[in-house]
């Protein structure tokens, strides 16, 4: 999740102090490169949204009110970036990616649990990655980046009722990819498992129902298995990664510094 700076730092930011600009934008690039990196699927495009968004957010946090949270602001320009870099970007297929495509391993050598933890991690991006648009944006923001429905309704624009249905059914897809085979029919008796447990996780299910569930779970091994697979997925979903490579953190920041340096930034609206 994107870790907010403390007040003081965001306010002399907002104040014009140059180091403590710096070192906001500093903070919050990890996520944002990795939301856009699953946005538009190309590191190329990811570092481009990655240095327009520093570049709005620098010249802009003077505005900054607090009407929303820091991340809402933050990742509603990030959205707004990564649509305008999609429309015209030469990588974007038609219809939507393989689980395959885009799994890069990581080459420095690292220790075997890191190692294990970033394989798992790649099949998982790879997943999101294949998902439709509207629901890989609401999956990265809710279970990758950690805002909550209500934020993610504020990012993208849409009802909180919109936000949840595209997470379940986006949970449900990376689920049945994660799993390697079709969904299998519901024995008799058996609750759509999916979306009860979307319910539960987003907190608005019922307390008896809930009950209920988790005594069939505890009597049912098809539906504590996809209990327990829809877990992992989310668990990995919120320790996802995130890096910036080096020679893409030297690029922008020595852009940075040239906009910084000058005597004053020109006024940009924001989303």
């Amino acid at each position: 999740m994107l870790t907010n700076p403390p007040d003081e730092l965001l306010e002399r930011a907002s104040n014009g102090d140059p180091e403590a600009l710096q070192a906001l934008l500093r903070s919050v690039q990890p996520q944002i490169y990795r939301f856009g990196l699953k946005m538009c699927r190309h590191e190329e495009d990811a570092e481009d949204v990655l240095q327009d968004t520093l570049l709005t957010i620098a010249r802009s946090v003077k505005d900054f009110k607090g009407a929303s949270s820091l991340s809402t602001w933050l990742y509603a320009i990030t959205r707004s970036i990564c649509i305008k870099r999609r429309r015209k970007s030469k990588f974007e297929p038609d219809g939507h990616a393989s689980v395959e495509e885009g799994v890069v391993s990581d080459p420095k050598p690292t220790p075997d649990a890191e190692l294990s933890q970033k394989q798992t991690w790649s099949v998982v991006a790879a997943a999101i990655r294949a998902l439709p648009v509207d629901q890989r944006e609401v999956l990265m923001l809710r279970d990758v980046e950690g805002l909550s429905a209500k934020e993610v309704a504020e990012v993208v624009g849409q009802t909180e009722a919109a936000v949840k249905s595209r997470l379940h059914r986006a949970r449900s897809s990376l689920r049945v990819t994660l799993s390697n085979r079709p969904p299998a029919p519901s024995n008799p008796g058996c609750p759509d498992i999916h979306a009860i447990f979307s319910e539960h996780i987003e907190g608005t299910l019922d307390p008896q129902i809930c009950s209920r569930m988790e005594h069939h779970v505890m009597i049912c091994p098809d539906c504590a298995s996809e209990c327990a697979g829809l877990r992992e997925t989310l668990s990995v979903c919120s320790s996802a990664p995130a890096e910036v490579p080096l020679e893409i953190q030297q690029r922008i920041e020595s852009c940075l510094a040239q906009v910084l340096a000058e005597p004053t930034l020109p006024a940009k609206e924001t989303p």
